[in-house]
């Protein structure tokens, strides 16, 4: 398909047939663009689950579902937001007035369906579908996307002139691989399968990683398990106070059968190694002919972290972490649109090469690797800027970066009171502490 590339400037200006996968936060976002009237298009989203809302589901079971499908959320039954409200809706619909900033789990899951419902999506939804293959159609410019209706246990193939990824990024595990694993006789999860702290009662837990996650779920341990102790390797010093029985420690870089070994030499006996060690890009849909592949987790090559550069009519929404999402995916899905229907171009194919290649180059040079290709942070405005210049479209409100660096800077200085905090959007660039 790269071969058409230079030749697809304008081709899609008419009515298009669009594929979403997944009925997730970035799903909703695709298909309330592809069905707001701005353009004719034709829309379908497949969702391999029985209901909308994605990784903000709750289910208790682990490992596979009653269709033999890995299960796909990796939310706990006491998840809170780590950042505020505020900056967690999407830019024409934000989450109603709240007395508190830092919502639960179920808020977030009924805020999706009331979005859902309020741009009267359900109709393009269709739940229990689980793709199975994308590749490009032989002899055309079309994509061939195989499906399968779980319930009635049938195979369909449809045709697309493109297609929306919207499939997350937080359901499949990411372990590292460290001596001994085989060998140690305590038990051993990832915080993919964790649900609730009383299976860590009156045990030694190590916790591997100190990420949004590692610090959370340390936390929430700590009241039932006898000690907890958190391994890492950052840096700075975390100013967060945790209780007694929480202890840090560098990396862990053995396992013996009953104990783990620390990067300092010393030894420790514990039940549990607790991964919470994040989740690596997987698109297990997508033929090797689409073009994209998950390289040290960086997912290559993409245009703006968003575009296939080997096939434009394939974007994957989403992929960028530390940043907000919702309003993200919403303004990536206005950038996409406007190209595919024309009104903006895509560069070249060697441009896209050269602006990815050059991107990588910058961040390498402030010492990220390349599996941090993707993380914003304090990045998110320039790149939100980016998008809506590129594409012509009104900026992102500055004051959604500024919310998220002060909220996750908070996070990180007082875990343990940061979601009592309370705050009030002004105008596009102030926020207040209520």
């Amino acid at each position: 398909m790269s071969a058409t590339i230079d030749h697809i400037y304008g081709l899609y200006s008419t009515i298009m047939r669009i594929a979403v996968v997944g009925a997730g936060a970035a799903g909703l976002a695709a298909l309330r663009h592809c069905t707001s009237g701005t353009y004719d298009d034709q829309v379908v989203c497949y969702e391999k689950t029985d209901q909308i809302g994605g990784t903000w589901v709750y289910r208790e079971e682990t490992g596979s579902d009653r269709y033999g499908l890995p299960i796909h959320t990796s939310t706990y039954k006491s998840l809170r937001t780590n950042l505020p409200k505020e900056v967690m809706g999407y830019p024409d619909y934000p989450i109603p007035e709240n007395p508190e900033s830092y919502l639960s789990r179920p808020q977030i899951l009924n805020f999706l369906n009331e979005y859902c419902d309020h741009f009267a999506l359900r109709p393009y939804i269709r739940l229990l579908h689980h793709v199975e293959l994308i590749e490009p159609a032989v002899g055309s410019r079309k994509w061939s996307v195989k499906v399968k209706d779980l319930q009635r246990d049938t195979l369909m193939t449809e045709s697309f002139d493109a297609i929306l990824v919207c499939n997350g990024h937080y359901f499949e595990p990411s372990i590292p691989k460290i001596s001994g694993q085989n060998i140690f006789v305590g038990e051993q999860i990832h915080s993919h399968d964790y649900r609730v702290p009383e299976i860590f009662n009156g045990k030694t837990v190590v916790v591997l990683g100190a990420g949004p996650s590692g610090m959370d779920l340390a936390l929430e341990i700590s009241k039932n398990a006898n000690r907890v102790i958190l391994s890492h390797h950052v840096k700075d010093t975390i100013l967060t106070v945790f209780p007694e029985n929480v202890v840090q420690k560098a990396d862990v870089v053995e396992l013996t059968e009953r104990e783990v070994v620390f990067a300092d030499g010393t030894k420790q006996q514990v039940d549990v190694v607790f991964y919470c060690t994040g989740y690596k890009y997987s698109f297990p849909f997508l033929a090797e002919s689409c073009g994209v592949r998950v390289d040290s987790n960086m997912v290559t090559p993409l245009w703006k972290h968003l575009v296939s550069i080997e096939s434009p009519t394939l974007a994957l929404v989403g992929i960028p972490f530390y940043i907000c999402a919702f309003s993200m995916f919403d303004l990536q899905v206005r950038f996409i649109l406007r190209h595919w229907h024309g009104e903006r171009q895509f560069p070249a194919r060697a441009d896209m090469l050269r602006d990815e290649a050059a991107e990588a180059a910058r961040r390498a040079e402030r010492g990220l690797k390349k599996k941090h290709f993707h993380m914003m942070g304090p990045e998110q405005e320039h790149y939100f800027d980016d998008l809506a210049n590129i594409a012509g479209l009104t900026p992102l409100p500055p004051v959604l970066t500024k919310l998220h660096n002060a909220s996750s800077q908070r996070f990180l200085d007082d875990l343990v009171h940061y979601r009592q905090d309370r705050y009030r959007i002004v105008d596009d660039y102030n926020f207040v502490q209520l």
